[in-house]
């Protein structure tokens, strides 16, 4: 057992990291400190003093590890890699892994390209950005490949005889694989279009307008127009960025603000002077602007590393200078974090602060708009759930909805579907739906053994009591239950699964998910409790459940699919060892290396299957049951 008291007493008086743990083991808060020694000890003084959100962490920490540093910088590095690996429950985390688009000119080709990434490298290449509207990325890269008829594949290298693809023919490239295109001449439009991306239009502009008034001259009316189509394009692209301050150098903007729900980050970017894009991300663990800004800083920007020189930030932030330094190692220059307090930059915050406001008031308006609907929906689950499985039913699995489980957020919604060929390679899929959201890591999947031939009942049974089965064992990655089943299929699906729960004793509401003439949602079939008869819940005229019902099926239909042509295709292309739960590439080899042939691992038992390597005698008694 871990001795807290013992262990506070090792650690050393040097920078580093600590992690606290629960008791699962599972990390709940990762931190950094300049002296482990001391800031460590603090957490296990007097709770007098501790804010309720410490003392509530200090109640669960029944383990702590520490990680030594050389410096503070190094530790603060380890923290952010720490924070975003183990997302720990008590720190506060940056929830939104957005990235953004950037326009990238291929400068590490002879003649380059531009593209539209959200990965900027250091790799030579020149990267204009980030854009908020990846839209407009696509439209300004279409609009100069127009302009400037640039190279669009990816070939760096050319063999000397060449037929010029499609794209020369049709004028959507000069065909530079023919060797008859100067290099200079192709370098003097790139150095137009980083102009132009730098926020200088007016040369393209009138480059543009000088062209089309010369063909007007030469009668060629229909190119003028297109050039007078690409004039407006380019005015109506650079007017979707605000100009700001023209002599300004990269910036970004960071506002903490607070909704009635949750507290986000609001995030401007300046690029050369002009206002291209504002994101706001939700943040969790804390309110406080100070920390809520600090710790985005941090974990944004060592994942978005096209850190710009610096960043506006409306009051102090914590560690301010070894966030700098951070950053500038990152960057590999300087960045500063300024609180501006007069002329230009207090100017360009005003217009922030002012536009978060705004911001807030449509967040606040939406948050509430999806609460009513969501609120609405679970009462409609919830009034499902009681009208089939009866108010108070006995249920040996303890699955009576009690006070807590009327709220939207814990109902837990379990589809299921089963998919084959002709009844080859039939396989069950199982998705889960908690808070009316999608949980993936609860996805489950079964491939059918018992059942032979196209037979969807026998095969919806088998799954069901496979699932149950193993929850009444106690296995854990099975052990969350249910509040209602939704099975793809009609009455027939559900009285199959009603059939397997009741002998399993098991009280869990069953609805079907029944599909009109074109595969879309029609209704949800159940019997209600203590009544003979079936009834059709017609979801038309329930909007939100209806929508809710067709994504869960869709969902469940993609991951029995899915997993069925996966098979499929192993089957076709692999051994027929691949079939077999537990058997992959390393196992199967591993196999046919031992034994020497397939007729051989037939016939061997489970005591001389043990004896290849890598085989377990839960995998040989998989491999037993399918051979037997």
């Amino acid at each position: 057992m871990f001795d807290i008291k013992e262990n506070l007493k090792k650690l050393p008086d040097s920078p580093g990291v600590y992690i606290h743990k629960d008791k699962l083991g599972q990390v709940i808060y990762v931190g950094k400190a300049v002296s482990l020694k001391n800031r460590v000890r603090q957490y296990f003084q007097s709770p007098k003093n501790m804010p309720a959100k410490v003392r509530a962490m200090v109640s669960h920490i029944e383990e702590f590890e520490y990680i030594t540093t050389n410096t503070e910088m190094e530790a603060l590095i380890l923290e952010c890699t720490l924070i975003k690996r183990y997302m720990p429950k008590y720190n506060v985390l940056l929830r939104d892994d957005k990235t953004y688009p950037y326009i990238k000119i291929t400068m590490d080709e002879e003649y380059p390209r531009l593209v539209k990434t959200r990965r900027v490298e250091k790799d030579g290449c020149k990267y204009f950005g980030p854009y908020a509207d990846a839209g407009a990325v696509n439209q300004m890269i279409d609009l100069l490949n127009n302009i400037f008829v640039l190279k669009r594949c990816a070939t760096r290298k050319f063999p000397e005889i060449i037929k010029p693809c499609l794209n020369y023919h049709i004028n959507q490239c000069r065909g530079i694989c023919t060797g008859k295109v100067s290099r200079e001449s192709y370098m003097q439009d790139i150095m137009h279009i980083m102009d132009f991306l730098n926020g200088k239009t007016k040369p393209l502009v009138d480059m543009l307008t000088e062209k089309m008034l010369e063909e007007s001259e030469l009668l060629n009316f229909e190119r003028a127009a297109e050039l007078r189509d690409y004039i407006e394009a380019a005015k109506t692209i650079t007017e979707k960025q605000r100009v700001v301050l023209l002599g300004l150098k990269d910036l970004d903007i960071a506002l903490a603000i607070s909704s009635s729900q949750k507290s986000y980050v609001v995030l401007f970017f300046v690029r050369n002077g002009k206002l291209t894009g504002r994101e706001s991300f939700a943040m969790e663990g804390t309110e406080d602007k100070n920390e809520l800004v600090s710790e985005f800083l941090k974990q944004y920007y060592s994942e978005n590393p096209n850190i710009p020189y610096e960043i506006l930030v409306e009051q102090p932030v914590e560690e301010s200078e070894l966030i700098e330094d951070f950053l500038g190692e990152i960057a590999g220059r300087q960045v500063k974090i300024t609180l501006p307090q007069r002329g230009d930059k207090k100017d360009l915050l005003k217009l922030a602060q002012k536009d978060s406001i705004e911001l807030l008031k449509s967040i606040d308006e939406r948050e509430n708009n999806h609460r009513a609907r969501r609120e609405a929906l679970s009462k409609e689950i919830g009034s499902l759930i009681d009208r089939i499985t009866g108010s108070g039913a006995n249920n040996p699995l303890d699955l009576q909805l009690d006070s807590q489980a009327q709220k939207w957020k814990d109902y837990r919604v379990e589809a299921y579907d089963i998919s084959n060929t002709n009844g080859i390679d039939s396989v069950g899929a199982m998705v889960v739906f908690e808070g009316l959201k999608p949980n993936k890591k609860e996805y489950r999947r079964f491939k059918i053994r018992t059942v032979e031939g196209p037979n969807d009942y026998g095969s919806m049974q088998e799954v069901l009591y496979r699932r149950f089965k193993r929850a009444l064992e106690g296995d854990p990655s099975f052990k969350t239950l249910p509040h209602i089943l939704f099975i793809d299929g009609g009455k027939g699906q559900v009285s199959a699964v009603q059939q397997i729960l009741h002998a399993m004793k098991i009280n869990v509401a069953v609805a079907g998910m029944a599909k009109d003439d074109k595969h879309r949602t029609r209704a949800l079939i159940y019997k209600p409790y203590g009544e003979d008869e079936y009834e059709e819940l017609l979801l038309k005229e329930h909007p939100l459940l209806f929508k809710y019902t067709g994504a869960v099926q869709e969902e469940v239909h993609r991951f029995a699919i899915d997993y069925h042509r996966g098979l499929r295709g192993k089957r076709i292309q692999g051994s027929v060892l691949d079939e077999i739960d537990g058997i992959g590439s390393q196992r199967r080899n591993s196999l046919l290396i031992h034994f020497g042939s397939l007729d051989k691992i037939k016939s061997a038992t489970i005591e001389e299957l043990c004896e290849a390597p890598g085989i377990t005698e839960s995998v040989a008694k998989n491999i037993r049951e399918y051979f037997d």
